[in-house]
């Protein structure tokens, strides 16, 4: 079963990569860009077969070592 974890920075944790693309996609001419945020996305092959506790298993291991819960968020999602 696979786990995506996705990481993002909190709201109001300034993103200064997220900024400097949003700086140089203006710069390539891609006007209408707002906010940038830049986050990751964890790809995660699980031996689990039942998706409440692959799911489980993936929300334990993002608090523990995938996300840093102080300034970041997460989500997950089992396909």
């Amino acid at each position: 079963m696979k786990a995506i974890v996705t990481v993002m920075l909190k709201n109001g944790v300034l993103d200064p990569q997220g900024k400097a693309i949003g700086q140089a996609l203006g710069t390539l001419g891609f006007a209408g860009v707002g906010e940038v945020r830049v986050g990751k996305r964890i790809e995660l092959e699980l031996a689990e077969t039942d998706p409440a506790a692959a799911k489980l298993a993936a929300e334990n291991m993002a608090r523990s070592l995938l996300a840093n819960l102080v300034i970041e968020s997460f989500s997950v999602e089992i396909i």
